[in-house]
């Protein structure tokens, strides 16, 4: 397989879900439901403050369960039957998130629905040890995210604002496009369902999986915990992503609260979509000439400058009294600086997750890939409990929302700071794998 160029078919297969799956990530995650939701809920209300933590919230409650749930997965026949769940359950919830009128049970359908997508996505990134070689992985895993980015993100986007503008951006023009969700997600995922199966596996009788369960947990913790170079880039990761997942995540409530228009913001994000797709792809291909590691570290940098852009399309806004500017320039000018931050974003979101998650594979055994992605999930997840809140935190206390942006660049520089300590210990990993 590692001399073979094509894909096989369960490669494909699993490739696929990211193009199943990513529309979640656009259309509720990024860009339309949170404008949905300060609708109905209404600005500056209680319902639009707690957002942010709800977005916690979720991958507060996942990140707890994550570590254990990866562990079970690893036993035979557990991976497909966990992740079919999850699917389930964010493809159900995102119906609900569509139909209902307040803006509580819309947000508890959010909570559950992320919770879903996420614990999904753990068990999807764990499959890549079972449909792969350690040699392809970087390929595997960036076209997965190239497809994603102009399949499941674009396609389906597309045809969400065409019928936002055929219906003048009602409110049910919205809700239609959160209802294209669950049936995309539902659709796509079939491949994945009939085609990909668990290879690599913990044999243990039923009545002792959760015991063995449970133990297995905490010898996956004490190996983390000897090994520098897992230990390292868990800690970089926990920081990285977090800003990552906060960016994407915050973009449009952050651009709503500048008052950019809705329709800009979201073409603005198309476009991040289509930069993102050949970029992750290049990245895929760039990691066979050059270090995947030097190419995560240079994706983090370029996130903390994306993140000053940010700040200062806010600090416009925000001060444009003191800088002598009528608020409409302030705003036109933070229109133009958001496409800019868009674009950039494309050019390493794709990249930073696939190297990230074929990176991290090729760290650890195969046979425990869910406990060990399991824990990479922990790491990822309670980042994100941090990335909203912090965001909500520094907007709460100043009353300016560019310095809730500005504090997501600290946890850039932390993850910046743990890849340049862990390099060593990277470099001696991959010197044993040659």
């Amino acid at each position: 397989m590692a001399k073979q160029k094509r894909f096989t078919r369960t490669e494909w297969s699993w490739i696929f879900y990211d193009w199943a799956n990513s529309i979640y990530a656009t259309n509720i995650s990024a860009a339309i439901f949170p404008i949905l939701y300060s609708q109905v809920a209404g600005k500056g209300t209680t319902g639009d403050l707690l957002y942010g933590y709800a977005v916690s919230l979720a991958n507060l409650l996942v990140a707890v369960l994550a570590p254990y749930l990866g562990s079970v997965a690893d036993f035979r026949g557990m991976k497909k039957k966990l992740w079919t769940g999850f699917l389930i359950l964010g493809v159900v919830f995102t119906a609900v998130m569509g139909v209902v009128g307040s803006w509580q049970l819309m947000l508890l359908g959010f909570v559950i629905s992320r919770i879903g997508f996420s614990g999904s996505c753990l068990f999807y990134d764990s499959f890549l040890t079972d449909v792969t070689t350690p040699e392809r992985m970087d390929r595997v895993s960036a076209w997965g995210f190239a497809m994603g980015y102009i399949g499941g993100s674009t396609i389906p986007f597309l045809i969400s604002i065409g019928i936002m503008l055929a219906m003048k951006q009602s409110e049910l023009s919205m809700r239609i496009a959160v209802l294209i969700v669950p049936v995309w997600w539902l659709l796509f995922s079939i491949p994945f369902m009939k085609n990909v199966h668990q290879v690599s596996y913990v044999d243990t009788p039923p009545r002792e999986l959760g015991k063995a369960a449970w133990k297995n947990t905490t010898q996956t913790f004490r190996r983390i915990l000897k090994n520098k170079a897992v230990l390292f880039f868990l800690a970089a990761y926990f920081f990285y992503i977090d800003g990552v997942d906060t960016i994407i995540s915050m973009a449009t409530k952050y651009g709503d609260t500048l008052g950019l228009g809705a329709i800009g913001m979201i073409l603005a994000l198309l476009v991040t979509q289509l930069v993102a797709m050949p970029c992750s792809i290049l990245f895929g291909n760039l990691a066979k000439k050059h270090s995947a590691l030097k190419l995560i570290t240079f994706a983090v940098l370029m996130y903390a400058f994306i993140t000053v852009i940010g700040f200062l399309m806010g600090f416009l806004v925000d001060f444009h009294d003191t800088l002598g500017m009528t608020l409409e320039k302030a705003v036109g000018i933070s229109s133009v600086l958001f496409w800019v931050l868009a674009t950039l974003v494309g050019t390493v979101q794709g990249g930073i997750q696939a190297l990230s998650r074929s990176y991290f594979g090729q760290l650890i055994p195969p046979e425990r890939s869910g406990e060990y992605f399991g824990f990479m999930d922990i790491f990822g997840k309670f980042a994100c409990v941090i990335g909203p809140a912090l965001y909500q935190l520094f907007y709460g206390l100043t009353g300016k929302a560019c310095f809730g942006i500005l504090s997501i660049i600290l946890l850039f520089i932390l993850g910046f700071l743990f890849l340049t300590v862990g390099r060593p210990h990277f470099l001696q990993v991959e010197h044993q794998a040659e």
